[in-house]
């Protein structure tokens, strides 16, 4: 979502601005502006499109020097992408920019026209900049103008705010949407995210909600809505300005495929101990039922979750998008397990969707890759994914993880309520920690093959995935990862159910992408496959050489795609399931290369957003 940094310090503030605006790229945007504050006042630049068109009005008009700014990168959602829409929104006493959603913006919009204002843009933001403005006139204090304004305001933000009178001080605050505190050798930040800061730190502050923070070039402070100072603890990231660059990489989405391996040692290796899943802190007893709620490629690791949990440990789950979740009005025991997933921790569908959980009542337990984000800080429990940075928008190592967790959790479900041994158990743990690392290396070393029949369907413009089982979950991610870096129109189906209408849309060299990985289903695929092969489909199997053993005939396809098979003495067909961590990786692939191919933006596709903070 929209992307904030601030600075005040020894430095001019412009470099800074600039540099962090940089880093934040990989939350979306459409438009960036800059406001600095200096002896004459507010300079504010805005333009739509990238940062380069902003960089290129400051080098026709370049500010006056400034030690004082605010930037911002926004995505928009109240108004089209314009110089006037974008942020930071001014008056002559302040500037603002803004992360969220501000609900009741028309009402406020109304009230201030009664009181002399104007509006000049589209945006919800304006009226929370005149808002501010409106009480500061009446306070003369920046902090209880502020405070002021966000107690009449509904929805979500996360604000930061210079006032030309205080030249060297900015203000922030929040409310659902994330904000960071920091301080440097030079001066002080704020920022929506950790990248923006790396350069200049490692230790930052997590504003709490309705805390504003007071920034200057040698301190920062906090306080309370009662006006009272606060101490917050300090927290230190736990990874490199390196983990957070491309190291020669021509995309962050590659680097990041290319690390699952890694990732997926250390995140199952963290919760072994004597080779079985250590999941006391977090589950001490075999819910009734599994609620998993969470948003897009999350949401498909869910559905992994749903196979392996109920294959596993027969526990009944449920999948269920987060933006639905409160409005079905699902009904929850307290016996029961609502179970969250974010790669952000900052998803605001999720959140909400986990406020209503324990307002009813129900335990919640959290999957998430950033360490006290709101989601990670508000459920009962939580599970860290140890994938490190993702930058691009495309979720991928993210995803592997997150089912790994899932994994660990099946396993350690089906120890408790005696559906598999120890001896089982250890084997399948074994195979998470070793073989699926292994398996998923080997396929990011089949790249270039994959880059070469991707390269046969860039131009086409539709494209169906087919599956069953597992194989149909991952065929919803593999559709997924193409149609949001690619734009190729990309629908993923059960086999099953072509025959039920899809199958009209199947003509002569229609793409048809079929995944076949569980040997148990792969004849039932095969007969969808030869349905859509034999009206002429240009067909691309995803398969494993066990898959193709076991049919005992040749598949009817143009091109195959196989990758290693994963194996387990202890529990072959459990382990044959996961499988699908090389299979993704295969998927991710080509969706990337067919992207790529096309000459697109690969980490910053256009309208998404890495982290949705608003509903």
């Amino acid at each position: 979502m929209c992307g904030i940094i601030g600075y005040t310090g020894e430095d001019q503030a412009l470099p800074v601005l600039l540099k962090g605006l940089r880093a934040l790229e990989y939350r979306g945007y459409d438009s960036a502006g800059i406001a600095l504050c200096g002896g004459n006042g507010i300079t504010t630049v805005k333009a739509k499109g990238r940062i380069d068109l902003l960089e290129e009005k400051l080098k026709i008009s370049p500010p006056e020097p400034s030690f004082c700014g605010i930037g911002h990168t926004r995505w928009a959602t109240h108004g089209a992408p314009s110089d006037l829409n974008a942020h930071p929104h001014s008056t002559e006493n302040l500037s603002l920019v803004h992360n969220g959603i501000i609900e009741n913006y028309a009402e406020v919009e109304a009230m201030l026209k009664g009181f002399g204002y104007t509006f000049v843009s589209e945006t919800d933001t304006e009226a929370a900049a005149k808002l501010v403005d409106h009480f500061y006139k009446i306070t003369c204090d920046p902090v209880k103008s502020v405070f002021s304004a966000t107690g009449f305001l509904r929805g979500s933000f996360a604000f930061g705010v210079i006032f030309r009178d205080v030249p060297g001080k900015i203000y922030a605050v929040r409310r659902d949407s994330p904000l960071i505190v920091a301080r440097c050798n030079h001066g002080s930040l704020i920022a929506s995210d950790i990248p923006a800061i790396l350069p200049y730190t490692k230790k930052y502050f997590r504003l709490p909600e309705d805390t504003v923070a007071v920034i200057d070039e040698k301190s920062t402070e906090f306080f309370g809505r009662d006006g009272k100072k606060l101490s917050l603890p300090e927290e230190t990231v736990d990874w490199s300005v390196s983990e957070a660059q491309k190291s020669g990489y021509p995309h962050f989405m590659l680097k990041e495929i290319c690390e699952e391996p890694e990732a997926l040692r250390k995140t199952v290796g963290a919760r072994l101990v004597d080779s079985l899943p250590d999941f006391k802190d977090i589950i001490d007893r075999i819910p009734e039922r599994i609620h998993i709620v969470a948003c897009g490629t999350a949401m498909h690791a869910g559905l992994i979750g749903k196979t392996l949990i109920e294959m596993f440990a027969r526990v009944p789950t449920e999948v269920c998008i987060a933006s639905e979740f409160r409005y079905r009005d699902p009904i929850l025991h307290g016996n029961e397990l609502v179970l969250l997933l974010s790669q952000s921790g900052e998803t605001a569908d999720t959140l909400a969707a986990l406020r209503h959980a324990k307002a009813a009542g129900v335990p919640t337990l959290a999957i998430v890759n950033v360490i006290g984000s709101s989601v990670a800080r508000e459920a009962d429990r939580v599970l860290y994914t140890l994938a490190g940075p993702e930058i691009a928008v495309a979720s991928t190592k993210a995803y592997s993880v997150q089912c790994a967790c899932l994994a660990l959790m099946a396993i350690d479900l089906a120890l408790k309520n005696g559906r598999m041994t120890e001896k089982e158990a250890r084997g399948l743990t074994e195979t998470l920690l070793t073989s699926v690392p292994e398996a998923v290396g080997k396929v990011i070393g089949m790249s270039e093959k994959i880059k070469v029949l991707a390269n046969e369907f860039t131009d086409t413009e539709h494209l169906f995935y087919i599956g069953r089982g597992i194989d149909c979950d991952l065929c919803a991610e593999g559709s997924l990862k193409l149609k949001e870096i690619s734009y190729i129109h990309s629908e993923a189906y059960a086999a099953g159910e072509l025959k039920h209408g899809t199958i009209s849309l199947v003509t002569d060299r229609v793409p048809v992408v079929a995944v076949m990985t569980d040997r148990s289903l792969a004849g039932k695929t095969l007969s969808g496959v030869r349905e859509v092969k034999s009206r002429g489909a240009h067909l691309l199997v995803l398969t494993t050489d066990g898959v193709k053993e076991s049919l005992g005939a040749p598949i009817p396809c143009d091109k195959t795609i196989t990758v290693p098979e994963i194996g387990c003495e202890d529990c072959p067909y459990l382990a044959r399931l996961l499988t699908l961590f090389p299979a993704v990786t295969a998927l991710q692939l080509f969706a990337y290369h067919a992207a790529a191919d096309r000459g697109l933006d690969v980490d910053k596709p256009r309208n998404l957003a890495k982290s949705v903070t608003v509903e």
